[in-house]
């Protein structure tokens, strides 16, 4: 029965990495910006969370969106004043800034909050659900539960409204797009200011399971490429199956080569994934 406990355990982390990765492949795939502050966002997420916790003790699941919203706000800023003026140029100049932004991002939480590691810890603690000998946190069920919730929100905002029409007229020709109407700069503004906020909430989410730090920023955008690179670019399932099969993958490769070998296989699949199969497994021009 081990294999099912670790398999349940993966699932339960895949809906939360699918959310840490979705803004990140909403903004990469559709803005054709490879966002590096993404991971520090995600800790910023975690540290408001844990503060309004702290202080207030709103629960992370419901301060979520709340922290998300903070993120998104500092996304459109910093798009609007830093990224604007170079889009459409090659992207490695939109990589070096958003690395120039995220190191600015991480020395100020390090130097606000510094590098210790902090975890909200739940009171009363949630407690297990118990499936004959399968166990399962609550506090991760909610946390998945949430994230994909979120996700799911976002995908219809970009299937179904004005908004995510525009976001991916912009994306297919920016040029045919403006001369339809839309404000070419306010929907890349907004754009990568809904990519900030799934950002932030996953973070928020992040910190009632894990212990956050600006250190581990990193490794939070580390999962977000691969969970991008296996799910496929462009494609909001793709994101859900992604997160899942990392989810999965890391839970059985922890079992097998030891958890501090988590990351080091996600990269290997990254690896291997750019070679076999680059577009991944539901990936599709646009954004689906």
């Amino acid at each position: 029965m081990l294999w099912i406990q670790v398999l349940v355990n993966g699932l339960a982390l895949g809906g939360l990495y699918a959310c840490i990765a979705a803004g990140f492949s909403l903004v990469w795939g559709v803005l054709n910006i490879i966002n590096i502050l993404h991971g520090s966002l995600i800790v910023l997420g975690g540290y408001l969370a844990f503060f309004a916790y702290h202080y207030w003790g709103v629960s992370p699941f419901l301060f979520a969106p709340v922290a998300g919203l903070v993120t998104f706000a500092l996304g459109y800023a910093l798009q609007r004043v830093a990224i604007n003026p170079v889009m459409g140029r090659p992207v490695l100049i939109t990589l070096v800034l958003t690395f120039g932004l995220n190191l600015v991002l991480d020395n100020a939480m390090l130097a606000a909050f510094k590098a210790d590691y902090r975890k909200i810890n739940l009171q009363p603690p949630p407690g297990v659900l118990e499936f004959g000998s399968i166990i399962l946190p609550v506090d991760r069920v909610y946390a998945a539960g949430v994230g994909l919730l979120l996700v799911g929100a976002l995908w219809l905002v970009l299937r179904f409204t004005q908004l995510g029409r525009a976001i991916i007229a912009v994306r297919m020709d920016r040029d045919a797009a403006a001369l339809m109407g839309i404000n070419v700069r306010a929907t890349y503004a907004l754009a990568f200011a809904l990519g900030t906020f799934m950002a932030g909430s996953a973070g928020a989410l992040l910190a009632a399971i894990l212990p956050v730090s600006p250190v581990s920023s990193g490794g939070y955008l580390g999962k977000a490429f691969v969970i991008c690179v296996l799910g496929g670019l462009g494609s909001m399932p793709g994101v859900v199956v992604g997160g899942f099969a990392l989810g999965v993958i890391e839970s059985f490769g922890a079992l097998a080569l030891g958890p501090e070998n988590a990351l080091t296989i996600s990269f290997l699949l990254l690896i291997v994934l750019l070679i076999v199969r680059p577009t991944g497994l539901l990936g599709r021009r646009g954004f689906n």
